[in-house]
């Protein structure tokens, strides 16, 4: 932006608010696992093992409503353009997917978000509508690298719903309290996708007290007829943020959520096999006869955070999940993660962070490609900011 700045457009760009920026994202890890390309699996995004990968190259095009005012009308929006391996998580069926879906490329490029906010100061304490992409509003974590504590996500996070393409308006009341609501196509699938979307309601508050050190966050974030598609996942969750008073430098983040499809074809019986959609598992029907079966899981984290100083911080990071019918990992097991990582900036462009990680499937063998119940990776990412 200094450059654009000191250019020829220099002014118009400072009127009008718009910024471009961006980030190169490349990650490392070792791993116990090695008997295929993505043998780290379940676990993201470090999934292909013992090896360097180009993980996000991100370039934003945006314009941030003013939205510390309760006077007057403002306006934004946001273009965001990701190439690299993570494009393989953050795909919805419909926009370029035929790269995922129909070749498997390692590598490619998705508008992880394109949607514009609307924003009317007058009405309560504010009040954003946007319209577009967007991330699917809850969760500790997110699709993109600086909106995470640590280079891999969550279990929880990997089989979670990324993103929604429809309608949401959120209103801050006051201090306290904060309203969300909104209607989408669905879990990674927008509107014109009509072989997979659905009508999909989302709803929710945030309320925060305790002079801003506790913020709690229950959401519906997809109910429809939960009918088997394309990720139509069906999802309660309740999100937890405190800050240590007596301890300013200590915070911790608690999620849980369940989850849920209806008819989900079953990989028991062949006859099954024609009801499948590409890119999105089957179930392990505990009944071998049935065509489908209800898939249900649930999952909580825990993140324990300790900011060293401005440049350094470590992250704790623990979870289960029970995938009951395997239909989002891929394997029917209970999982435990536990994590160990440190985030160090260098300046104020580039960001490190190395990690330790252990998991564990306890039902079957989930890691390796269904070889191994235990994995352990060493991994890390460098993030340079431009």
């Amino acid at each position: 932006m200094q450059a654009v700045w000191s250019g020829s457009r220099g002014d118009w760009f400072k009127r009008t608010g718009i910024q471009i920026y961006g980030w190169l994202d490349a990650g490392f890890n070792v791993s116990t696992s090695n008997r295929g390309r993505y043998a780290n699996a379940p676990a993201a995004y470090d999934v292909v093992p013992n090896s360097v990968q180009p993980d996000q190259e991100v370039i934003y095009f945006e314009r941030q409503p003013d939205t510390v005012q309760t006077d007057h009308f403002d306006w934004g929006f946001r273009f965001t353009n990701l190439y690299g391996l993570d494009y393989r998580y953050t795909t919805a069926k419909g926009i370029f997917s035929n790269q995922l879906l129909g070749k498997n490329l390692e590598y490619g490029y998705d508008p992880v978000m394109f949607y514009a906010d609307l924003y009317w100061g007058q009405v309560a304490q504010g009040l954003d509508v946007r319209v577009g992409r967007y991330i699917s509003l809850p969760d500790i974590e997110a699709q993109l690298a600086p909106n995470n504590y640590t280079y891999s996500h969550s279990l929880l996070y990997t089989v979670d719903c990324y993103t929604q393409t429809g309608i949401n308006a959120t209103v801050k009341l006051n201090d306290h309290w904060l309203l969300q609501g909104g209607v989408s196509a669905g879990c990674e699938t927008p509107p014109w996708n009509t072989h997979d979307a659905k009508p999909t309601l989302n709803l929710g508050f945030q309320y925060t007290w305790n002079n801003g050190n506790d913020t709690l966050y229950p959401m519906i974030n997809a109910l429809n007829n939960g009918k088997y598609a394309y990720n139509n996942l069906n999802s309660f969750y309740l999100t937890w943020f405190h800050k240590f008073s007596t301890h300013p430098s200590w915070h911790t983040g608690t999620e849980a959520w369940y989850m849920w499809e209806r008819g989900v074809p079953n990989v028991n019986n062949p006859a099954a096999a024609p009801l499948l959609e590409t890119g999105a598992n089957g179930a392990d029907c505990s009944d071998v006869i049935v065509l489908t079966c209800y898939a249900p899981e649930w999952a909580f984290v825990n993140y324990l955070e300790k900011e060293i100083d401005s440049k350094n911080y470590v992250s704790i990071r623990n979870e289960y999940l029970d995938d009951m019918v395997g239909q989002r990992t891929g394997t029917k097991s209970r999982y435990s993660e536990h994590l160990l990582g440190w985030g160090h900036w260098i300046g104020t462009t580039i960001l490190l962070r190395p990690e330790i990680r252990y998991e564990r499937s306890y039902d079957a063998p989930a890691y390796d490609l269904g070889h191994k119940k235990n994995q352990l990776t060493g991994a890390g990412d460098m993030i340079v900011f431009f």
